[in-house]
């Protein structure tokens, strides 16, 4: 090693004080050129003799990574989320009820370096106004998604605003819109619980050539609960994501293994797939819900959701909000049926999908 050194030393006093001593000589009588050209040629040897301190090289490439963080790996953290249990309280077993009582929420990223790195951050109304601004969004699914659209509705009205139009929101198995005029957003909630619900959704996208800036969808309690066949939820997956696809504003990449098009690297920042909840099935509600609920079927639906190729971790269009770990690390101090979670869980999850947003358009707050 510090024979190299020497050897670099070597040559840069060579390439160094040689040609200064000519240009010295030659340039006596022109100050400017002659640091001009000392100037050139010291800039050219630091840049030779980096290689060769190992402390100097280091200290460029750290500097460089800390300005720029790996994008795909902040997005692998972004569900690295904490909940303080101390302040919830679930006295009434109500869908409604849990979550109006998210009043008592506290939830945070974890402080590990690199979700710190990442620089994740709970976006005010006011910024999450601003990145709504003008914005179409559709929200599809069942109980999970509406209670998703609450969290989301709570972040960017008032109090005043959420009591009015709460009881509009609960109506069972209901669609809900809303314009936001002061911002111009435009949010749409329709009750999809099936599959089939979903396509029959993004056909109708396709028909009208009319998509949403924002969408956010996600099915399987329902059929879980009345199907109850993992294999048929996989077939209407894949016919799902072929839909989706059609959806996207840059051209779908394939490739063909022989069985037939695979969807690969596929990415869409403003798709999302609302993930099935943890269940606890000594607290599910109903003898049907704890026979056909169990964690075996709802492993078997979670594979068939990630053989479909739909989410972006195998390739597909939709980015996770993984609703599974967010009421996982809640646990059962958060749920009283053991299927709908405390409204803590589902404010992660809303910013949890404006961060991914924030990540993957390359904007900061």
């Amino acid at each position: 090693m510090w024979g190299a050194v020497q050897l670099g030393v070597l040559a840069a006093f060579l390439v160094l004080f040689v040609p200064l001593g000519m240009a010295g000589w030659h340039l006596s009588r022109n100050k400017m050129l002659f640091f001009s050209c000392a100037l050139f040629i010291t800039l050219a040897v630091c840049v030779h003799l980096t290689p060769y301190f190992p402390s100097v090289s280091s200290m460029l490439s750290s500097s460089s990574s800390s300005s720029m963080v790996n994008l795909d790996s902040c997005i692998s953290l972004l569900h690295q989320v904490a909940f303080n249990f101390q302040e919830l309280n679930n006295e009434n077993c109500s869908v409604e009820n849990t979550v109006r009582s998210s009043s008592a929420k506290s939830w945070k990223w974890i402080e590990s370096e690199p979700v710190v790195q990442c620089d994740f951050q709970k976006l005010s109304k006011s910024h999450a106004s601003d990145l709504f601004n003008g914005s179409w969004v559709v929200v599809a699914g069942d109980s999970q998604a509406r209670l998703f659209v609450v969290s989301l509705l709570e972040l960017l009205l008032g109090e005043s605003e959420m009591e009015m139009i709460r009881g509009d929101l609960f109506k069972r198995h209901s669609d809900y819109n809303i314009l936001i005029d002061e911002i111009g957003m435009k949010l749409d909630f329709i009750w999809a619980p099936y599959v089939s619900n979903l396509t029959d959704l993004v056909l109708g996208f396709e028909e009208k050539k009319s998509y949403p800036d924002v969408f956010v969808i996600g099915t399987g309690l329902w059929d879980m609960l009345h199907i109850n066949n993992a294999t048929d939820y996989g077939v209407s997956l894949k016919l799902l994501r072929d839909l989706v696809v059609l959806l996207l504003p840059v051209p779908s990449d394939f490739v063909n293994d022989g069985a037939g098009m695979n969807l690969v690297s596929v990415r869409s920042p403003n798709f999302f797939w609302l993930g099935m909840p943890k269940l606890i099935n000594s607290m599910l509600n109903t003898d049907e819900k704890r026979k056909k609920m169990t964690d075996v079927m709802w492993q078997a639906y979670t594979d068939e959701l990630y053989s479909s190729k739909l989410l972006r971790q195998s390739g597909g269009p939709l980015l996770l909000l993984d609703i599974h770990a967010l009421s996982n690390n809640c646990g059962a101090h958060c749920t009283t049926d053991g299927m709908h979670y405390h409204g803590v869980v589902y404010e992660a999850a809303v910013h949890v999908m404006l961060n991914g947003l924030l990540i993957e358009s390359n904007q900061k707050l």
